[in-house]
């Protein structure tokens, strides 16, 4: 059995060597890189060869990858990186791994077509100015091949360990057993969809109840079918940290089902989130855990290796006893681990980490969407961007006297001042992506000269305009330019993302497989549609397990929500759940459009029922809120608690039992009817013939539904939900509830 490695792979395993170092990071775009090899490579003669796909074997190794370009009448091969800036300023050991590339592809091609020698070239093509420095060197198969062998047996040892840590996972999981005695009521049938989705190598929008464990139910099958679909990897993708411990804790019940099981488990964590010295910046001048990164990685991947579950401490101290970044151990540790367990970026935005991986090295992987209603909201963010006039005077007020001159092009560039609230404009304004290049391309260079870490007001800025010019590379009929002003000096330019298909099918169709799952994934068409799954995509709506008789769900149908009739709405409101709570007293959540309105009604129960334990979700919550917040629901207490729809309680909290009883949802949760939902609508309207389900009903109901499905949680719950709207009982809404309920007219 051979390991197949791609070439940079290899040269990143086995001639990556010195410090960490971030200071000379190129800032062309995907795009740009693009452009800048197809320009230097239309300057070459006839007969050129760009792409060559080139291959060999050392041992049980399978290398593998493509050289940029080749010249035949030159008998040279080239490897082309675009940059910006002083290519001076490029570290010593980014040098080393580019000359490493290139001499591989040199070995590869010498062994291919039985050559003596080859010439072989660095060529560093300028985006900025447009020009090539090249650096070359002649070298005979004979050097290339010992250096070639250097590289692989460095690799080759780790590779055997590979082959036998796979060969024994995969009859691991070939004997797995479900790791609990039995599989709940429509547990199984949710496995057995996501086991056929990986069998058929589909994709799957698996819309199944809240309480059945969906996270073990999605997890255990596709290991499960690793073996089978020869799958490297497992993508455990959700929206908030919640979904990602469930994620962890359901591996580990799958470990311990199985003693011994040799699966390398890794959660990713974002890197303000790992960062050990945020004082510092990424290169080993500054951060001693950058210093000599690359010479101590070798021990450290070896240690983490070991680490069957490597959790966000469990990375920690691993990293920290090697002394290296925690968060680049673990985008190191991503390539050797079975299941990745992260946020969706991983995946699915723009410079996402996992999904380059996968495409460069070729992985077969299946990818798993918790709580996928939120993947349209998300992606939405992902290729969205926007740019602040403030921000550009802040970071102005604070960057050095040499960049002044070229953010003070930016704003000379800035849409005018004049102009209506709120203007919608044909396309992202030319000469502004101009100077928003030409100050990023300032601000890099800035970077590569000094080690201290940057203001956060012009770092602020600085990213935000390198994502706003990426985006605009890529605008078109799936997003929106638009300017909106307050007065004279204030506005935000933004490139909004109203469709992310364009932007996902290449995703989905890298994929082996895709499961998107969630309580709330109808209608299936708004889903498939936004996010552009393939034609061949199945649906399923898995059977609850619960019955009408556990959730009495009453719609209120003479209390109207609507923003002009509030005011008279809190008193009402304000009785019904004080009725409720005389009735039946327990823990209870009553959900709201906005936090005015909660407060609103809140004050008026402490007010007019002083009895009524009341407590509060903050307006801009810490961690530890969050949880004092749930902990105010025991088994023994009692009390209602106020909180936002679609908010942090609004989904993915477990109170089951005593712990929480009854909900009262006081809106449709509908998104605010604005100028920019407005210009989405029409789009939608426009591309979908649904402008208002896509914009506005389906987003809000979805929010409903995911709060009513806090109540019950197992089999044994019993509760109540009140629907507060007269909407409520609209056929177009009731459609939209789920099929178990049983839904009473309560006014």
């Amino acid at each position: 059995m051979s390991y197949v490695v791609a070439v940079r792979a290899l040269c990143e395993f086995s001639a990556k060597e010195g410090d960490l170092d971030l200071r000379f990071t190129p800032s062309p775009t995907a795009q740009e890189g693009i452009a800048g090899h197809a320009v230097v490579a239309e300057r070459r003669g006839p007969g050129y060869q760009k792409e060559v796909s080139l291959s060999g074997e050392y041992g049980p190794l399978l290398v593998r990858g493509r050289a940029d370009g080749y010249d035949p009448a030159q008998n040279l091969i080239e490897e082309i990186k675009t940059f910006r800036g002083d290519l001076d300023r490029m570290p010593a050991n980014h040098r080393h791994l580019h000359w490493a590339q290139v001499r591989v592809y040199g070995h590869l091609l010498c062994a291919q077509l039985d050559l003596e020698q080859v010439s072989l070239a660095l060529v560093y093509f300028d985006i900025g100015k447009q020009t090539e420095t090249v650096l070359r060197e002649t070298r005979s198969a004979l050097d290339l091949r010992a250096m070639f062998a250097g590289l692989c047996e460095r690799f080759v040892a780790w590779a055997a360990q590979e082959l036998a840590h796979r060969e024994a996972r995969d009859a691991a999981l070939g004997a797995l057993r479900f790791p609990h005695p039995a599989f709940r009521p429509g547990q199984r049938d949710l496995a057995e969809t996501i086991f056929r989705a990986n069998s058929s190598a589909r994709c799957v929008l698996a819309q199944a109840p809240t309480g059945i464990g969906k996270t073990v139910g999605t997890l255990f099958p596709v290991l499960k079918a690793a073996p089978l679909h020869r799958l490297d990897k497992v993508f455990y993708l959700a929206a908030k940290t919640p979904g990602r411990k469930l994620a962890l804790d359901a591996a580990e019940a799958i470990k311990r089902s199985a003693p011994g099981m040799p699966l390398r488990v890794l959660e990713l964590v974002a890197r303000d989130k790992a960062c050990e010295h945020p004082d510092k910046a990424c290169h080993g001048d500054s951060c001693p855990l950058a210093k000599g990164f690359y010479d101590r990685l070798p021990a450290a991947r070896s240690a983490a290796r070991e680490v069957a579950l490597l959790g966000r401490e469990g990375l920690r101290e691993v990293a920290l006893a090697h002394q290296v970044c925690p968060y680049y151990l673990g985008s190191e540790m991503a390539r050797w681990s079975d299941v990745v367990v992260g946020d969706y970026n991983y995946y699915f935005d723009m410079g996402a980490m996992l999904y380059a991986l996968a495409l460069a090295n070729q992985w077969r992987v299946s990818v798993l969407v918790d709580e996928a209603h939120n993947m349209v909201s998300r992606a939405r963010k992902m290729y969205s961007a926007d740019l602040e006039r403030g921000a550009l005077r802040s970071a102005r007020a604070v960057a050095p006297a040499h960049l002044k001159k070229a953010l003070d092009k930016v704003g000379r560039n800035w849409p005018s001042k004049d102009g209506a609230d709120y203007e919608v404009l044909d396309a992202p304004p030319e000469k502004l992506l101009d100077a928003l290049q030409s100050a990023s391309s300032a601000i890099t260079d800035y970077l590569a000269e000094h080690s201290g870490p940057m203001e956060p007001d012009l770092q602020r800025f600085y990213f935000n305009a390198l994502h706003f010019a990426r985006l605009a590379e890529t605008f078109g009929e799936h997003s929106m330019v638009d300017c909106t002003r307050d007065g004279a000096h204030a506005s935000t330019l933004a490139i909004r993302n109203i469709v992310p298909a364009p932007f996902l099918k290449p995703r989905f169709a890298l994929a082996h497989a895709t499961a998107l799952f969630s309580a709330t994934l109808s209608p299936w068409n708004y889903y498939s549609d936004a996010l552009g799954l393939p034609p061949d995509t199945a649906w399923v709506d898995i059977d609850s397990p619960f019955v009408a008789d556990q959730l009495s769900v009453h719609v209120v149908r003479d209390i109207s929500t609507r923003f002009t009739h509030r005011a008279r709405s809190v008193a009402p409101i304000a009785a019904l759940i004080a009725r409720q709570y005389a009735q039946a007293p327990g823990n209870y959540l009553a959900f709201f459009s906005s936090f005015d309105y909660l407060e609103q009604v809140a004050e008026r129960v402490e007010r007019d029922y002083p009895d009524i334990p009341v407590f509060r979700q903050p307006r801009r919550m810490l961690e530890t809120e969050r949880d004092t917040f749930l902990g105010r629901f025991t088994l023994e207490s009692r009390g209602v608690g106020f909180a936002v729809l679609g908010g942090a309680f609004g989904e993915g909290i477990d109170l089951p039992g005593a712990r929480l009883i009854g909900a009262f949802i006081a809106t449709l949760g509908l998104p605010q009817m604005n100028p920019v939902n407005e210009q989405i609508r029409q789009r939608m309207q426009a591309t979908f013939g649904a402008g208002y389900d896509y914009t506005y009903l389906y987003p809000g109901m979805q929010k409903v539904v995911q709060a009513a499905g806090r109540v019950i949680r197992t089999e044994g719950d019993r509760g109540v939900v009140y629907l507060i709207d007269d909407r409520f009982a609209q056929p177009e809404v009731r459609d939209l509830l789920p099929r178990w309920w049983h839904v009473d007219q309560a006014g």
